[in-house]
């Protein structure tokens, strides 16, 4: 374990030609980062989560309630022992041939049966009012991060001035104020990643669960080779649009569909702008071409690098789909009457849709009484977890 532990701290990678650990210690005239300053995070990643429960449970709650968002979750399927054994130890999504065998077995159009597998889909989904209080947690912790990264950051030289990132690097003293600020973006990005198990399940589940492991990553690496003042920058920076996203969906949440299309639009300019223009511009210029000049690459200094570069990746693949979203809003004309949340990022897969299938009402001379093979029965028609009176959104 020695033998290990030498390795991966192997100054040589972390540190700049002729620096040492030693030279990083802490002395009375100043205070660098040490690695064991992360242990922190952990403990506090726990603080927040249970921050996060009281939060939702006696602040967002209420908000929701007098919003008239109610805890109502989609319409139930109605019992039946065949299609629920199908359900839970075989398929979700029957193929043709399977629904074939059910409609025979059971004496049900498939048509029906269909709809009673998507209904028992819906059930598993989260209610509003559920999804509300997440978004309103997120909204609210962004908001404070990103308010006290740029009150922090407009009293630093490097906010003016990239080039004081790299002066007298690695020989930077760390701040109280840089401290708590990297502490806390840890935290969070660690509670986000233990969160994201319990937390409503998106069809973007692999890509966040990726973005929170580069983060985490980027944070660390940043703080441990006391590149803290740039990471302060990209922190800020990938801040920025989050609070809005949030915002949006609440909106969406809580019907006020105006002001959700025009937070939706306004995020889409703010995050397409930062992500992709401003972060290559600024950020990637300054620690792939400035730190190289002033400081010199070392191996600590391609990995971060790296990193970054992936973040960026991340960042145009979602900002193609933020943009062919906005796109569509404007250009259908449609504010009001369609929801670009159902296809973003975070909220894809919130509610599953059918409007193939649940776009107009069965004439009313093919609909009949549906037995069930435990003798209740009764019309499978509703809202199929759709807000009451909303769009029927397209399936992703």
């Amino acid at each position: 374990m020695a033998g290990i532990l030498a390795w991966f701290w192997n100054e040589r990678f972390w540190l700049p030609h002729n620096v040492t650990w030693a030279d990083l210690k802490n002395t009375e005239e100043a205070t660098f980062p040490q690695a064991e300053d992360l242990y922190l995070a952990f403990p506090l990643s726990f603080c927040i989560f249970m921050t996060r429960l009281g939060f939702e449970r006696f602040i967002a709650k209420p908000c929701a309630l007098g919003l008239n968002i109610q805890a109502n979750g989609p319409q139930k399927a109605q019992p039946n022992a065949i299609l629920e054994k199908v359900f839970t130890a075989i398929t979700k999504h029957p193929d043709e041939k399977r629904l074939e065998g059910l409609s025979k077995q059971l004496d049900w159009d498939i048509r029906s049966i269909q709809r009673w597998f998507r209904q028992r889909r819906n059930q598993e989904k989260p209610s509003i009012l559920t999804r509300f209080c997440e978004s309103m947690w997120r909204f609210t912790f962004y908001l404070y991060v990103f308010t006290y990264g740029v009150r922090f950051l407009k009293k630093t030289p490097w906010l003016w001035d990239t080039k004081q990132c790299w002066y007298n690097y690695p020989y930077q003293p760390l701040t109280p104020d840089l401290h708590y600020y990297y502490i806390l973006e840890l935290s969070f990005y660690w509670s986000l990643m233990f969160s994201q198990f319990t937390d409503i399940k998106r069809k973007d589940f692999g890509i966040m669960f990726l973005h929170h492991l580069t983060t985490i990553a980027l944070i660390t690496f940043s703080y441990v080779n006391n590149m803290a003042r740039v990471g302060t920058l990209v922190m800020c920076l990938h801040d920025t649009p989050d609070a809005l996203l949030e915002a949006a969906k609440m909106a969406n949440y809580a019907k006020f569909q105006k002001i959700c299309d025009l937070l939706f639009i306004i995020f889409a300019i703010v995050f397409i702008t930062m992500r992709l223009g401003v972060f290559p511009l600024w950020i990637l210029n300054t620690t792939l071409f400035e730190s190289r000049e002033i400081i010199g690459p070392c191996p600590s200094w391609w990995v971060f690098n790296l990193l970054l570069l992936l973040l960026q990746v991340l960042s145009c693949c979602w900002s193609y789909i933020i943009a062919k979203i906005a796109y569509k809003a404007i250009s259908k004309g449609k504010a009001g009457k369609w929801n670009p949340l159902h296809v973003l990022k975070d909220d894809r897969s919130d509610i599953e849709s059918s409007s193939d299938e649940e776009g107009s009402v069965l004439p009313a001379r093919k609909r009949h009484y549906v037995p069930t093979i435990n003798g209740t029965g009764g019309n499978t028609n509703g809202t199929n977890g759709h807000l009451p009176g909303g769009p029927c959104p397209e399936e992703h």
